[in-house]
């Protein structure tokens, strides 16, 4: 029987753990945070009150089986002076597929079937969900968009409107083998997953382990100098009775001519591996070189990546 793997998150990060993912025999839930306003996903949002689908286009292509001009279609852009202008096409058959099935949930559903999809992608919520921002010195900003664009860092996120967390969460949470907490922005993708109520308290329930994938880089304004251990304090924080009890990191050098290129022109830095500091915390460690650059992006080497956590599980 295939192992159950449950992965929280939103964004790039996720998207690229699932592409390594499906290449193994696991069963996979994808549980998407949904409270992105920017771009497209946020024009849709306000017209439709639907739920961000951004993040869950970038997974539904991420665990897609199609041929790759599905991949291509799904994401492309259109560069137009008329309404269609930054939407993308997955964007518009989300949230078509949205109104015909009256839910978010049916809708993805529809669409998985057509992609022949290597997992199931579940929604945090169907709600209309709006990301709350607390600053260092107490501003609160309104929408995720706003909070990452703030050049205050973030102390604390919590959401407008208490959200109704999607059920079938909750069932996944509860009869995984594995919960990874997968790489991404912190603040606005992993933790929206864990300040919903209901789900720390599957999470306290569950017997499977909780595996942080941890950042490459850091993030302006929410991860500035933090080291792994930073990482991990940040998310126990979050996780109630529940800790981290496995932590992926990248113990691989970067290119620096690269590197420089990151601090200079995003204000990232590489994530140092404090392993002295991350043993104090009580988690296992699996460590190896995950570098890997596409297009000049540094990202974790999907395939082996997934490999190390598939062997995890043996």
């Amino acid at each position: 029987m295939k192992k159950k793997v449950v992965v929280l998150g939103g964004g790039t990060g996720m998207s690229n753990l699932l592409s390594g993912l499906k290449m193994f025999p696991l069963d996979i839930t994808a549980v998407v945070s949904v409270c992105d306003d920017g771009s497209s996903t946020g024009r849709l949002r306000e017209e439709f009150n639907i739920p961000a689908v951004g993040d869950i286009r970038r997974v539904l292509v991420a665990l897609s089986e199609t041929q790759p001009f599905f991949e291509q279609l799904l994401n492309y852009r259109f560069k137009t002076t008329s309404d269609l202008n930054g939407h993308t096409v997955g964007n518009l058959l989300l949230a078509a597929a949205s109104n015909i099935t009256n839910n978010i949930s049916d809708g993805i559903e529809v669409i998985s079937e057509v992609l022949n999809l290597k997992g199931k992608v579940v929604p945090l919520t169907e709600d209309n969900v709006i990301l709350m921002g607390e600053m260092e010195d107490g501003t609160i900003v309104e929408g995720e968009h706003n909070i990452t664009q703030c050049e205050l860092p973030i102390k604390n996120v919590f959401y407008k409107e208490k959200p109704v967390v999607n059920p079938n969460v909750i069932d996944a949470i509860l009869e995984a083998d594995l919960i990874i907490l997968s790489m991404g922005s912190v603040f606005t993708s992993i933790i929206p997953n864990l300040i919903c109520e209901g789900v720390v308290e599957a999470l306290a329930k569950s017997r499977a382990k909780i595996m942080y994938v941890c950042n490459m880089m850091t993030q302006p304004g929410e991860t500035d100098n933090f080291n792994v251990s930073h990482h991990i304090k940040l998310l126990n924080r979050y996780l109630g009775a529940r800790k981290i009890d496995v932590v992926v990191v990248n113990n691989g050098e970067m290119d620096h001519e690269l590197v420089r290129k990151y601090e200079t022109l995003e204000q990232k830095d590489p994530v140092i591996y404090d392993e002295k500091n991350v043993k104090k915390l009580d988690v296992e460690i699996i460590s190896s070189n995950f570098v890997t650059v596409i297009d000049d992006i540094i990202r974790h080497d999907a395939k082996k990546l997934a490999a190390y956590i598939f062997l995890y599980l043996l």
